[in-house]
């Protein structure tokens, strides 16, 4: 399989949170819960997230949202979780939210409308 990459390396809380349809405290409170969602800090001590980061916790959300895992459910299963395996059930998780929130400055928007067409193409491409 081809492997593509999204162009912007880092995202914050924010976006994050647009990007996994979660709320921000979910996501830090998560972090609190799962040792392999750790994201880095930037030099104003704000958490920056990698692709990794967003996968994680979309498979996160999977376990405890739609498979009704609980926390220490979850973390088990996480003992065994790759990002980087190329398995249809991985690879899977990878979603924009269908109904995204109204993003007023341009410059995200465009970002998030980028993303969105790269998930929608890796998905197509996996069927």
């Amino acid at each position: 399989m081809k492997k593509h990459s999204i162009k912007k390396l880092y995202y914050s809380i924010s976006e994050v949170s647009k990007i996994t349809d979660l709320e921000q405290y979910v996501l830090r409170y998560w972090e609190s819960e799962f040792e392999q969602l750790k994201p880095s800090k930037n030099r104003a001590g704000n958490r920056i997230y990698t692709n990794r980061d967003i996968q994680l916790i979309l498979f996160i959300k999977k376990l405890l949202r739609d498979e009704r895992y609980t926390i220490e459910g979850a973390k088990q299963v996480l003992k065994n979780w790759s990002p980087e395996a190329e398995t249809g059930e991985q690879l899977e998780l990878i979603s924009v939210p269908p109904k995204a929130p109204k993003i007023k400055d341009e410059k995200l928007r465009n970002d998030m409308i980028e993303l969105k067409k790269f998930l929608e193409g890796l998905l197509e491409k996996m069927k």
